[in-house]
């Protein structure tokens, strides 16, 4: 009797413990589907596929240990300091989650309960671009396991200006493309240079040959691998004029043998149907910005140095993103808006610099600052033996420059003209909707807010699965007034749309959201 007793008491203690161990379909599934598989399947830059229950399962330790350290999903920056958009990175409890899987002995569970795998489009992210712009020859990066930047320049061709929306660039070659950044060139500054060159495009490593006048000019959204493509709010572009070439850098990493590449780029131009009013345009913090201006920009030997810069705001402005970037040295970057009753807007805070994964990030909400208000942006880096990305051994003292033993003190920050009521518009899901309502795992859409609309609308947006969707807004008779996204990919989980109700007149319009097997639609009034 007493060993029953004991048997019993084992299983009804046990048996909750075991109900609650996570399983791939109920538990895992969701994590690597919105986190990994961007990356981690057929034709992207992950180096293994997982993109179903057997694929994760066979490299399960590996998912454990790497998302224990945080080395995956790579994001660098710190997500308490500030609310940034498409933050590709596990909470506390996912990361848990997954270890307890792991030491489960990573059960299935029901596959009936596992959620559908994204509808990955094969092509853009956006849907149908307006203009495409391939490489001209195809490069071969050399296979001898050294990092390669190399800048290559694209003609756009382009007879008149242009209202950029997005733009997207699509590598030839995944196993090998790190990341790109893109530049508007209007004085062939970079055409010149490949000219002096006899292979196709030039190096460098975050500038440009000779003169660096090129990073002066506009700066677009960039590329990082399994990232969505960033699309500006309505009402809202980047301008591309005429004749310009479109100036692409390409981080190339370490191979072991001679690859090809044979990259693209797909751009996405404003409809006629949207006004354009504000156009986004990109300040530079240099070394201009210290305190000692340009020249005091230089890190000595065996030296950790702390560089503070400063730009004072000469109008009313709203800012939606910043992309810091500094080279091997770099430590940490901390940027903010000191407001001039005392308070302070954070924009980023990275603690741990890691050149290999850099991008652009942009803010959940506007950042709105006066004029006056100040940016501060405060970088540091270590020019120490101990430093082991450190390019010279011994170190050597260094200055701001192209260069892999150069280092840069380099930030674009993206803002608009202040409109009123900027303050209130979300660019994605935040803590805080009450606006906006309350969501669920389904596909719905959300009552629109404000409703009658004015200024900036919030639309709410909650999707089972993955894919691409087309955004329509219709006037009362069912004609389409304006195509606000087309056949683009949007994932599982929550989103705003944002529509800008001063490009309506008076009357009763619908917004209507059509997925793959599904059509939603929401009114509201323009008074």
């Amino acid at each position: 009797m007493k060993k029953l007793f004991i048997l019993l008491f084992a299983a009804f203690t046990l048996s909750p413990v075991m109900a609650q161990s996570p399983n791939y379909s109920e538990d895992i599934a969701p994590i690597i589907y919105n986190h990994c598989s961007t990356c981690h399947r057929s034709g992207e830059i992950g180096p293994m596929k997982l993109t179903n229950y057997d694929e994760v399962k066979n490299w399960a330790e590996t998912i454990k240990y790497v998302t224990n350290i945080q080395y995956m999903p790579p994001w660098k920056a710190d997500r308490d300091y500030s609310e940034l958009l498409n933050v590709n990175a596990l909470s506390d409890e996912q990361i848990q989650t997954i270890s307890d899987w792991v030491d489960a002995g990573m059960p299935q569970g029901d596959p009936a309960d596992e959620p559908d795998f994204p509808d990955f489009p094969e092509g853009s992210l956006l849907g149908e671009p307006d203009l495409t712009l391939n490489f001209a020859q195809t490069h071969i990066h050399q296979g001898n396991n050294i990092d390669e930047y190399r800048y290559f320049v694209l003609p756009t061709g382009l007879t008149e200006d242009k209202i950029l929306k997005a733009i997207e660039f699509r590598p030839g070659n995944t196993e090998i493309v790190h990341h790109a950044l893109m530049f508007e060139d209007l004085e062939g500054v970079a055409a010149q240079t490949d000219a002096t060159t006899p292979e196709y495009g030039f190096q460098g490593f975050g500038g440009f040959d000779g003169s660096g006048s090129v990073l002066g000019q506009k700066q677009y959204p960039g590329y990082v691998p399994g990232q969505k493509p960033y699309r500006f709010a309505d009402g809202m572009g980047q301008t591309m004029g005429a004749g310009a070439d479109l100036v692409v850098q390409v981080h190339y990493a370490p191979w072991p043998v001679d690859a090809p590449d044979s990259s693209s780029v797909n751009i996405f131009f404003a409809e006629e149907s949207e006004s354009v009013d504000r156009y986004v345009e990109d300040y530079i913090m240099l070394p201009f910005n210290l305190l000692g201006g340009f020249f005091s920009f230089f890190i000595p030997p065996q030296q950790v140095k702390t560089f503070h810069g400063t730009w004072t705001l000469p109008e009313k402005r709203s800012f939606i993103g910043l992309s810091p970037h500094m080279h091997l040295l770099g430590l940490d970057w901390e940027v903010y808006v000191e407001h001039q009753d005392g308070s302070r807007s954070n924009m980023i805070k990275i603690d741990d610099w890691d050149f290999n994964w850099q991008g652009d990030y942009y803010f959940k909400r506007f950042i709105v600052a006066e004029e006056g208000d100040v940016v501060h942006a405060i970088a540091s880096y270590d020019n120490t033996s101990e430093n082991p990305n450190n390019p010279s051994n011994p170190p050597q003292t260094v200055t701001w420059g192209e260069f892999t033993t150069d280092e840069m003190y380099y930030l674009p920050l993206f803002s608009v003209p202040y409109k009123n009521g900027d303050e209130n518009v979300v660019f994605d899901e935040t803590t805080s909707l009450e606006d906006i309502g309350v969501y669920d795992n389904n596909n719905k859409l959300y009552p629109i807010a404000p409703n009658p609309a004015y200024g900036m609308m919030n639309i709410g947006l909650s999707l089972k699965r993955g894919g691409p969707i087309s955004v329509q807004v219709v006037d009362i008779n069912g004609r389409v007034i304006r195509n606000i996204h087309i056949n683009e990919f949007f994932s599982s989980g929550k989103h705003i749309i944002n529509i800008d109700a001063e490009q309506f007149s008076s009357g009763l319009y619908f917004v209507n959201v059509k997925g793959k097997d599904f059509s939603l639609s929401e009114k509201f009034v323009r008074q």
